[in-house]
């Protein structure tokens, strides 16, 4: 109890000495595991995330964010024979580092730009077959830790905020599988909804 009250009172005296927001998000994102292998086609996959987000600073600010995001995506071979498709579901503690600057600075109204990097932790993953063939990708395949580079752009009405961004991988997130080399990366739309608690 007493952690949380020093918490609580932490915030405050920050929030009293900086321009300083916390809060809560939750939101939408559209995946897609791109390979380059012409023999493999990808799709996109619907996910959400939710958690944490603080904002420090005025014009110029620096937001830390914690999320748990739910993303993923859908592999399926083309070749003639040996047809298989197998659906990815990962999930992730995300930790975007962004820095941000208000092009409209007001009290009740802000329109941002931010971008930054994003350290990935993959907490859950499965690998389910959608075919009657059995495909190559494993649990095994999947990287534990990931890292993203994201951009976008916000607007805050009151204590509601709004942001779009588009997120790109740093890193392969499905490690060579046998004979294939998918060389995939995770890339995501993310859209959320946020509310400003101090």
């Amino acid at each position: 109890m007493k952690k949380i009250v020093f918490i609580v009172l932490f915030l405050f005296s920050v929030q009293a000495l900086f321009a300083f927001d916390f809060g809560v998000k939750v939101g939408y994102n559209a995946s897609k595991l791109t390979t380059n292998l012409d023999s493999i086609k990808s799709q996109f996959k619907s996910g959400f995330h939710l958690g944490l987000f603080a904002r420090i600073g005025g014009r110029l600010y620096f937001q830390p964010e914690l999320l748990y995001t739910l993303q993923g995506g859908v592999f399926e071979s083309n070749i003639n024979t040996n047809n298989w498709k197998e659906k990815v579901t990962i999930g992730s503690m995300d930790v975007p580092l962004l820095l941000g600057f208000r092009i409209i600075n007001n009290d009740n109204l802000n329109l941002r730009i931010d971008a930054g990097p994003v350290a990935s932790f993959v907490v859950n993953k499965s690998v389910k077959e959608a075919g009657g063939v059995t495909g190559p990708i494993t649990t095994a395949s999947i990287n534990n830790v990931n890292w993203y580079i994201h951009a976008g752009a916000g607007v805050d009405l009151w204590f509601i905020t709004f942001d779009i961004r588009y997120q790109v991988g740093l890193n392969k997130l499905i490690q060579e599988v046998s004979t294939w080399d998918f060389n995939s990366s995770n890339n995501l739309w993310v859209i959320s909804l946020g509310f400003k608690i101090l």
